[in-house]
């Protein structure tokens, strides 16, 4: 868990239009990225996508709708290669 503690979501939309994220390649990137965003929302953070009736409703699901939609801005930690790996640390 502690390498999700590295990974930085923006909480809150700028008032202007940000260009969108850069798209995911990693389905490991995409699941931190989407259970940050889940947290946010659990503590009260409000969804960047609009919610409709026959929508998700678990705020998971709604997490993993605005990173596909690519409206959750994110930095990764330093040292991140793209597969799920960290560069320069032994096992």
């Amino acid at each position: 868990m502690a390498e999700n503690d590295a990974l930085a979501i923006d909480p809150a939309p700028a008032a202007d239009a940000q260009a969108p994220a850069a798209p995911i390649t990693s389905r490991f990137l995409f699941v931190d990225v989407a259970a940050q965003r889940a947290k946010q929302l659990r503590r009260g953070a409000l969804p960047r996508v609009e919610r409709l009736p026959a929508g998700p409703h678990k705020l998971e699901r709604i997490a993993m709708e605005e990173v596909r939609q690519r409206v959750v801005q994110y930095t990764l930690p330093t040292g991140y290669d793209g597969r799920g790996e960290r560069q320069g640390l032994k096992p």
